[in-house]
């Protein structure tokens, strides 16, 4: 709905801003106007910078964080352990698990969970990446950060019947989170505590 007063440009710049995942529309009115009232220089800085990550920032090719060369940099890192891999849902839970400072090992970011009501299946996820992973490189535990959701926990279920059999320890991080939430709701040392508590699932 378009506010009287406001030029269509600034009606279009709050819509776009409004669209961000945790900007209400008064939070977007706030920053279009403090946008359009900023130095021009430090406008375009921002439009470069948001075009240029856009541009730039791709999936790693091994893990499926985000990166601007592939492999990424944690997956270059030889002082990383290559002997544990941490299975996440999405690449920005790579980065929460980071701040939590504890796990040293390498991740693989699995893109989703199972959702049969959603049509999301093991085959919609990458899920052959990480077998084939298992099969490359000297991996002798799967720790599994996933959502304490339904979908979440039927992932877990699934992902250790189906790697257990091919002789790796499959672990799941301690309930340490918000039972129904994502990582990112835990603060660091809930999450350390939490990757630090897991549990053996096969």
């Amino acid at each position: 709905m378009r506010v009287t007063g406001l030029p269509p440009s600034l009606t279009r710049l709050i819509g776009a801003l409004n669209r961000l995942p945790g900007i209400g529309p008064r939070s977007a009115e706030r920053l279009a106007l403090h946008l359009v009232q900023s130095d021009p220089a430090a406008v375009e800085a921002l439009a470069q910078a948001l075009i240029e990550a856009r541009q730039r920032v791709r999936p790693c090719e091994r893990c499926g964080g985000f990166t601007e060369e592939s492999p990424c940099e944690i997956c270059r890192d030889p002082r990383r352990d290559p002997h544990v891999v941490c299975v996440v849902e999405r690449p920005v839970d790579i980065l929460l698990v980071e701040k939590a400072g504890v796990f040293r090992g390498l991740y693989h970011v699995l893109g989703g969970k199972l959702s049969p009501l959603d049509g999301i299946e093991p085959e919609d996820l990458r899920i052959a990446e990480l077998e084939q992973r298992l099969a490359n490189e000297p991996i002798q535990e799967v720790i599994l950060a996933l959502p304490t959701d339904v979908e979440g926990d039927a992932t877990c279920h699934y992902l250790a019947g189906r790697l257990g059999p091919k002789g790796v320890k499959v672990s799941r991080i301690a309930h340490g989170l918000p039972a129904g939430s994502g990582l990112e709701y835990a603060d660091e040392l809930t999450l350390g505590r939490a990757l630090e508590g897991r549990s053996p699932m096969a």
